[in-house]
């Protein structure tokens, strides 16, 4: 299924508090799974979800950055922690907290309302923003070095414990 057209609008969608996103993907990223929840926030039917690469929902404010450090590790057998800025099929967006992983045959992501809310605007938002730039005026892998660099200057050692301990400690701090 080609992706269809939405143009976002600043409107945001809550995910429900408690809520479970949960979607399956083949090894390719298309979805063979969609749970009622994650129907619902998207505001896709399961008919055009099912079989709909997972990027239906990407919202133009993610950084490649994000979904290539995702990617590199779900491939590599590993789990993944993310915020994300998703799109809804009406154009409003949604963020939520992910943890993607490896299932036979594919990748599942389960996804909760952001906790810290606090740490989207004072972290994330500022820091996607940054890394959109760097995409666009250096590239990609400058990108992903920048957040790499960025993830030991914070004292971790790797994106997980960094992503995981903003959610869960709110280090805070700007960029």
């Amino acid at each position: 299924m080609k992706k269809p057209t939405v143009q976002p609008k600043n409107v945001e969608r809550q995910v429900p508090q408690g809520g479970l996103l949960v979607s399956k993907t083949d090894l390719r990223g298309v979805i063979t799974y969609a749970n009622p929840v994650f129907i619902g926030v998207s505001g896709y039917s399961e008919e055009e979800l099912i079989g709909s690469p997972h990027n239906i929902v990407r919202h133009p404010d993610m950084p490649r950055t994000i979904y290539k450090i995702l990617w590199s590790h779900i491939q590599g057998g590993d789990e993944v922690f993310a915020y994300a800025k998703n799109l809804a099929k009406d154009g409003s967006y949604y963020w939520v907290f992910a943890h993607v992983y490896p299932v036979s045959g594919g990748y599942q992501s389960d996804r909760r309302a952001v906790e810290k809310r606090e740490v989207l605007s004072s972290v994330i938002e500022p820091l996607y923003r940054k890394l959109r730039e760097i995409e666009s005026s250096l590239g990609l892998e400058k990108a992903v070095e920048y957040l790499n660099n960025l993830v030991r200057e914070k004292g971790f050692s790797e994106y997980n414990e960094f992503i995981f301990k903003l959610e869960f400690n709110n280090l805070g701090g700007g960029q």
